[in-house]
Formats: C-alpha cells, sequence, structure tokens
C-alpha cells in the first residue's frame, strides 16, 4: 500500500493475571537458609507468585488475554492475529498460542510464538504492528507476554530462584489515529553471549537424557554479573536509539516501564540517567521477574493505577537471554480502562473502569 495509507497501530486495551499462590522471601529464605533481609537488600523484591500444578503457561496468558479483551471491548472471534511471547512453552511445539486461540475461540486468528526471553514482549509488539501496518487484512491482533519459570527454577540456587516467578499479561493491538499508538521501535541481539541465560538441556543440541536431568542441566542458569553488566551497558543506549527515531527527547516522556528483572538494578538504570522516580513504574517488588510477563503486567498495573493517560508518551524497556533487548515509543490512544482489582482475583468477578462496571474474564465474550 502507499506510505501515506499505512495505518498507526496502537494499544486498544490491556489486561493482565498472576497466579493465586504467593511466595514470599521468609519461607525462600528458610530453605534457603539465608535472612530474608538480604533477598530485599540484594533484590528489592519482596514475593513472588507461583502457579499452580493444574497451570500451563497457556492457562495464564489466556486468563490475561480474556482481560485485556474485554478493556478493549473486542470480541475474540474479531482476532486476526494471536503472538505469544514466551521461553516457557507448554509444549516444544506446536505453539502455545495456538492452546490460547483454542481457549479463547478465536476462530479466525493466526497463531505463533516468539521467544526473545526477557524482550519477548517488545519484540512481539514491534513486530506485530510491523505485520499490521503491511497487512491491510490484519485488523486485530492480540499480544501476550507469559511465562513460567517456577517449573525451570533450581530452588537450592539462591543465584537464579530468588529472582523469578509466573505471570502474564496482554495487548490487544487495533488501528488508531494517525501519530497517536506506536511511534517507533528498536530491536537488537548480541548471539555470542547466549551463555549468560540459558537452560542448557532440553532442545535439539542437547536432548533430554538420564545424565543430564542427574546434571541439573534443564534448570535456568543465569551469569548474574555478566546479565547486569549487560543491562546497565544497553539500557541508556536503547532509550537513546529509540527517542531518536521517534524524534522525541527523554524529557517528552511521561512514563517509562522497562522489564522488572531486579530492583537493584533497574534503580541503577534509573540514578544513571538521573530520571526521578515518579517517571518509572515497578511491580518488581510485587510480582518480581516473570520473563515475557513483566512488561505487559506491568503496564497493566500501571493503567490500572491511573497513571497512564490519553495522550501519555510512554516507553517500553526490555532485555533478555540471547542476549536481546529492544525498545518501543508508545503514544498511548486507550484509557484508563485496565481492570480495578489486582490480576490474581478470580475471573469472573465484577469490576470498575472508568466508573463503569464490566465483568472480567468468565462473563467476557472470550468466555463464551
Amino acid at each position: 500500500m502507499p506510505w501515506e495509507d499505512v495505518p498507526s497501530i496502537g494499544v486498544l486495551g490491556t489486561g493482565s493475571y498472576v497466579p493465586e499462590r504467593v511466595l514470599d522471601n521468609a519461607a525462600l529464605a528458610a530453605s534457603l537458609d539465608v535472612d530474608q533481609s538480604w533477598i530485599v537488600h540484594k533484590t528489592g523484591i519482596r514475593q513472588r507468585r507461583i502457579a499452580a500444578a493444574h497451570e500451563a503457561t497457556s492457562d495464564l496468558a489466556t486468563r490475561a488475554a480474556q482481560r485485556a479483551l474485554v478493556a478493549a471491548g473486542v470480541h475474540p472471534r474479531d482476532l486476526d492475529l494471536i503472538v505469544v511471547a514466551t521461553s516457557s512453552p507448554d509444549w516444544v511445539q506446536p505453539a502455545t498460542a495456538c492452546a490460547v486461540q483454542a481457549n479463547l475461540g478465536a476462530t479466525r486468528a493466526a497463531a505463533v510464538d516468539m521467544n526473545a526471553v526477557c524482550a519477548g514482549f517488545v519484540y512481539a509488539l514491534a513486530l506485530t504492528s510491523s505485520t499490521m501496518r503491511g497487512d491491510s487484512a490484519c485488523r486485530l491482533a492480540l499480544v501476550i507476554g507469559a511465562d513460567i519459570y517456577s517449573r525451570v527454577l533450581d530452588y537450592q540456587d539462591r543465584r537464579t530462584c530468588i529472582l523469578f516467578g509466573d505471570g502474564a499479561g496482554a495487548a490487544v493491538l487495533g488501528r488508531v489515529p494517525e501519530g497517536k499508538g506506536i511511534l517507533a521501535s528498536s530491536l537488537h541481539a548480541d548471539g555470542t553471549r547466549v551463555h549468560c541465560v540459558q537452560l542448557p538441556a532440553g532442545g535439539s543440541r542437547k536432548p533430554a537424557t538420564a545424565e543430564t536431568v542427574a546434571a541439573g542441566e534443564h534448570f535456568f542458569r543465569m551469569d548474574g554479573r555478566s546479565v547486569r553488566d549487560f543491562v546497565m551497558e544497553t539500557f541508556p543506549e536503547i532509550v537513546r536509539c529509540v527517542l531518536d527515531r521517534a524524534g522525541h527527547q527523554l524529557h517528552d516522556v511521561d512514563l517509562i516501564i522497562p522489564h522488572q528483572a531486579n530492583l537493584e538494578i533497574l534503580e541503577a538504570c534509573r540514578r544513571h540517567r538521573s530520571l526521578p522516580s515518579e517517571r518509572l513504574h515497578y511491580t518488581v517488588e510485587r510480582y518480581i521477574n516473570t520473563g515475557a510477563g513483566s512488561i505487559p503486567i506491568t503496564l497493566d498495573d500501571a493503567v490500572r493505577a491511573g497513571r497512564v493517560r490519553t495522550g501519555a508518551l510512554i516507553l517500553f524497556v526490555g532485555f533478555g537471554g540471547g542476549l536481546t533487548w529492544g525498545g518501543l515509543l508508545l503514544r498511548w490512544t486507550a484509557g484508563p480502562t485496565g481492570c480495578a482489582h489486582p490480576p490474581s482475583v478470580s475471573a469472573g468477578r465484577a469490576c470498575s473502569a472508568n466508573g463503569q462496571e464490566h465483568h472480567c474474564a468468565d462473563d467476557s465474550p472470550a468466555a463464551q
């Protein structure tokens, strides 16, 4: 299509879901033989959510998606595309997005997974919006970030198990007025550092065997010091790159939503750029690092908290295994329609959005 006919794509509604079970620092510290104050000092984290035995990544993704669809006022049968960003899929194959499509009854939607680890949601937003601009038939898309890391953590390894939890967030994308929505993005990767964040076994390079299980090679591993250095290096770079592409300055940005890696690292990045604390939104103390779920969960939390208003300029910054990193700048067009209850509250409860009572999840079109 001619360049002047390329539509603007933005967020029409958001939703999130975290499991009901809370694992606080007291319980975790006792099993690790450390003081819980050590966890807070090192990470700023106070608790994490853990999926129930019957919950898979697609289940968390579906709950978040249902709430996003309600907030956007979109029926699942109207969706053209579902993209699930995850590094903890239900299975190696098929795509977890196909399970979500079935759960929602989104019978018209194409469905695909994307794995950029913790940068996955930013990657998915950028690439999905590009697809929608180039394909006039793709008018409504659902982008979900979801992970269940509790299944791949070694709870005797204090370097990793204190940092990760489970959760999902979602956004419905559609056409918005010209000059609104997604203004610019920038995606990057450095495959020479794949070893920094890894599940060593279980793939085609090292299939599961009794030996890999005995060696603990199906547990999540991370070189924490290298990852910290990587985040400190890339955070200012990606902020500058995205703002340059959009023709904006840092002082134009109303809210920054970074990947919720670790409060200590995020605060170090904030101080390095001399950013006031009110310009960033955190959920890491409550919901911890949920992989690809952390940015959309935090976005939905900010919407429900009234921190995101129509016309606000929002900057997403993601970084994850691969190593991957990316940023995206968005001019907000949706109203503050996120559900007013915490994301772990059971589906089907009535909640208030913009002063209007509606029913979430089980009573939404997605659950019919």
